[in-house]
């Protein structure tokens, strides 16, 4: 029999009521492994309830409990990574160094919750009138919902879990169908370290949850990582239903390659930043501008790398890439390959043609040159391992190029020239900068997210916009009677 993929609920693993399954696949071999549940508009509005009432009784936890609770999910998450990462890898199909790192990232947005009780503190004012004080205060929203992409079933969900919980809401999470047992896991560990049952849901699900969270008056706010189409919807419906939406979008991320820049150094962060996870991030690099004469060597020095890395199974070591999520999107990629070849550009590598295992949803790497900004693997976002390379005459003609891009969520400049890098951070519309760094993700005490068409909403995710955006501010004012003047006996002598 099938193995089935549940929810978690009230603090438990709970077999889905719809009668709906979607089947899951790992995609080294694709073979299905599982089926999961995909819950129904009443399983969700059932597990709110639930939430709903544990959110209650969590906002009146002290501060101190609940940074203990996230110090103790944070050991356990530690100590147990590898079995999440085999986990991640079963399911999504990363190697496990990749699985591993993304875990890691997870953990640093863990740590930074744990200091809830000095991101919660207000201000006050004392004598803001005569005997008048005024304060301000940061409360939870209740409950709130995260939905998370294929990716990165794990640092996706703690992005956004952790800094809920530590500000005292309830936290609902609708993983991908794609890779869903990260999440079972991640409420397991919730549970070990003392999280009250309900304050972590696990709702499985489609387009009909997420449908249900968007509309369901008790859940006031709302996460969202994944497409651009999709994340404007989830904007669209959820501010339509009063609630608060932060929802990152798509990406078509820059690397702009000065004629200064080292070749082999750039190359190197080039390959690992394109190629890294088949390509299925959103801070992948996906453009690499090439100005001027660098253009030439630079092609050469990754397409020189490309042979070396081993695509395979993510569970054997040494293997550098892995599968892609599904048949359908590798299918889906390969044909962008052939769409960039008739439109005129130049395969220096093609994947469709590597030497890569039989069974599974693999597809090799990619290095296209001579892009041009009409071409659909320049316009679209791809999610797969293809690089594409434009060239450029001038600094002022890239700059020019990134800024036009709707995408805006990341970019990178490889440079030796200090004035060059500070000029790109100033200039450059793009919400995450890397200078030499091809991976500008930014680390926990700061916060994530792009500009334009990379982000719908007000706050960024995680950090001090993630405090921000679980909670809400109350200023009060308040006058007590002078103790001078109060017939009150105080025990103590009045003075002024």
């Amino acid at each position: 029999m099938t193995r089935r993929i549940p929810h978690w609920i009230d603090g438990r693993e709970t077999p889905g009521t719809s009668g709906r399954f979607s089947p899951v696949f790992n995609p080294a071999t694709g073979e299905q492994t599982a089926e999961v549940a995909l819950a129904s508009t009443d399983e969700v509005g059932a597990a709110v309830a639930k939430a709903k009432v544990a959110a209650r009784e969590w906002r009146h936890s002290s501060l101190s409990k609940r940074s203990a609770v996230l110090f103790r999910f944070r050991e356990l998450l530690h100590d147990r990574s590898d079995e999440l990462a085999a986990i991640i890898t079963a399911e999504h199909g990363k190697v496990l160094s990749d699985a591993g790192g993304e875990i890691a990232r997870g953990l640093e947005n863990v740590e930074f919750a744990t200091g809830a009780p000095q991101l919660l503190k207000g201000g006050f004012s004392e004598q803001a009138a005569t005997g008048v004080d005024v304060y301000n205060i940061r409360q939870p929203l209740g409950v709130v919902a995260g939905i998370t992409p294929f990716n990165f079933p794990a640092m996706v969900p703690l992005w956004m879990c952790a800094t809920a919980i530590a500000c005292g809401n309830a936290f609902v999470l609708k993983p991908s169908e794609k890779d869903p047992s990260a999440s079972l896991f991640l409420a397991e560990l919730w549970k070990e370290a003392g999280l009250p049952d309900g304050v972590f849901t696990v709702l499985q699900g489609d387009k009909e949850a997420v449908d249900a969270l968007l509309t369901h008056p008790d859940v006031a706010a709302v996460s969202f990582v994944g497409s651009t189409p999709i994340a404007r919807y989830i904007y669209e419906t959820g501010t339509a239903n009063g609630k608060r939406v932060q929802a990152l979008g798509g990406a078509k991320n820059h690397a702009l390659v000065l004629p200064d820049a080292d070749v082999e150094m750039a190359a190197d962060a080039v390959v690992s930043a394109a190629y890294g996870a088949a390509g299925e991030r959103c801070m992948a690099l996906s453009v690499t501008v090439a100005v001027g004469d660098v253009a030439q060597p630079l092609v050469d020095a990754i397409a020189a790398r490309l042979p070396k890395l081993v695509i395979g199974d993510g569970t054997t070591p040494g293997t550098d890439m892995g599968p892609l999520i599904t048949r359908e999107h590798r299918d889906k990629v390969a044909g962008y390959i052939g769409a960039g070849e008739q439109a005129g550009a130049t395969l220096v590598v093609d994947g469709r043609e590597a030497d890569v295992p039989a069974d599974g949803f693999f597809l090799g790497t990619t290095l296209i040159d001579n892009v041009t900004p009409e071409m659909t693997v320049y316009t679209d976002e791809i999610f797969g391992p293809v690089l594409s390379v434009v060239r450029v005459d001038t600094y002022e003609e890239g700059l020019e190029l990134i800024n036009a891009n709707p995408f805006a969520n990341g970019t990178a400049i490889f440079t030796r020239d200090g004035g060059a890098a500070r000029q790109f951070q100033f200039d450059v519309e793009v919400g995450m900068v890397g200078i030499n760094v091809p991976i500008p993700v930014p680390v926990a005490y700061y916060s994530f997210g792009g500009w334009k068409a990379s982000l719908f909403g007000d706050t960024h995710m995680y950090g001090p916009e993630g405090i921000s955006f679980y909670t809400r501010g109350k200023v009060v004012t308040s006058r007590w009677p002078d103790p001078a003047t109060s017939s009150v006996d105080l025990g103590f002598p009045r003075t002024r």
